[in-house]
């Protein structure tokens, strides 16, 4: 497709919980197609969950490129490059191997007790203040920004004003690119504040053992530090909140998963699965890279410097690997999603991911059995423009 003629991206979607028609079209007529993304940049969009993973696991992709000045971009403003979100080997390996332990699973289970009380405080607030009450504002909220404050070590008295800083840095609206940069900068301030604190005084908490870890007298520097707090602060939060509300409401649309899970906790560890590769959280907005060298995909030859969108929203939903994508099946086996990324990219909060919204789910159906929406879906008023959708807020009753 001539580039004049290409689809404006990201696409709209008619039902928020199901990625957009479009996606569905191009796997079988045009499955490698251009597009122009938010910024005006061009890019290559891959929709098959074959191309998807292949593209994520090989190192003729670079995330790192995408830091150069000029090079095509999502956001408005370039990432920084000392973040691993956006690195290549041989640092990206460095980096890795400097946190992983921070993200183990035995970490991670040292995190659920933690994780389990907050929740059941939460829950036990919203329940004793009796319905309606928006899920969101009490619960789906509140809980991965008290959770990430508790592992980063950030005081909870400082919340509103980093979560206002960091819903203004996710937003992919170009006008908005000098607010955007005021946020980043004012939250630089912030964190280099609190990694000086901790380096004078260590605490029980991730900023501390990063801010000390080390591999042979291998150390992150102070910008790594602060890309981490970025990355931390926006998964952490972001991409939680808007994952427990993607995964309630698909619960909550039919009511049938809702009660199977209800009456079946047993069924929690697969539900979780099958709901990670049904959200559209991530508002269909994914890791860009660029080609570094020729690259023929499909019937596609990709140039070198070619921005490519690999879609696992697009990928999550391929027929021929999910049958009957659009469903909710609790019990589909196996579950090849791709939710959490692939290759040497694959998340590192993974496994802290899943736990939380096991957590969350596990105690919503204990706290709230009898969970419904207060109106209707149609009256959802969902966000737009920015990396991470949901609705502003979500009334239930119980």
């Amino acid at each position: 497709m001539p580039a004049e003629q290409a689809r404006s991206f990201p696409f709209r979607a008619v039902d928020p919980l199901l990625p957009p028609a479009e996606y569905r079209e191009l796997r079988t007529t045009e499955p490698v197609s251009r597009i122009t993304l938010p910024t005006g940049d061009p890019a290559w969009l891959l929709v098959r969950h074959e191309d998807v993973r292949a593209v994520l696991a090989d190192a003729r992709f670079s995330r790192e490129a995408i830091t150069a000045p000029g090079a095509p971009r999502i956001l408005p403003i370039a990432q920084g490059s000392k973040s691993i979100f956006v690195m290549d080997p041989p640092e990206h390996s460095r980096l890795r191997r400097l946190v992983s332990r921070a993200f183990s699973t035995r970490a991670v289970e040292g995190l659920r007790p933690r994780v389990e009380e907050v929740t059941d405080g939460l829950l036990k607030t919203m329940v004793a203040a009796g319905p309606p009450a928006d899920l969101i504002g009490a619960f789906a909220q509140p809980l991965p920004i008290q959770v990430i404050c508790d592992i980063l070590g950030v005081p909870y008295e400082d919340v509103e004003q980093f979560r206002e800083w960091t819903d203004i840095m996710l937003t992919f609206d170009r006008d908005r690119a000098t607010e955007v940069l005021t946020a980043r900068q004012a939250l630089t301030g912030y964190l280099t504040a609190l990694i000086e604190a901790k380096r004078r005084r260590p605490a029980d908490d991730l900023l501390s053992v990063l801010t000390a870890a080390q591999d042979d007298g291998d150390r992150l520097t102070e910008e790594e530090l602060l890309a981490f707090g970025y990355t931390l602060l926006g998964a952490g939060y972001h991409a939680t909140t808007a994952t427990i509300v993607h995964s309630v409401l698909a619960l909550l649309r039919t009511r049938s998963g809702w009660e199977r899970l209800r009456d079946d906790p047993a069924l929690l560890p697969g539900a979780v699965e099958e709901l990670l590769r049904l959200s559209q959280a991530g508002g269909g907005v994914g890791a860009l890279r660029i080609a570094t060298t020729d690259v023929r995909i499909g019937d596609v030859l990709i140039r070198a410097g070619d921005a490519v969108l690999p879609s696992i929203n697009a990928g999550n939903f391929d027929e021929d690997v999910f049958a009957g994508p659009a469903a909710m099946d609790l019990d589909r086996r196996p579950n090849p999603h791709l939710a959490f990324g692939y290759g040497i990219h694959h998340c590192l909060g993974a496994q802290l991911g899943r736990m939380e919204l096991a957590a969350a789910l596990g105690g919503l159906l204990r706290a709230v059995p009898g969970l419904r929406l207060a109106g209707s879906e149609d009256e959802l008023a969902w966000s737009g423009g920015t990396a991470f959708s949901r609705p502003a807020a979500l009334p239930v009753v119980w």
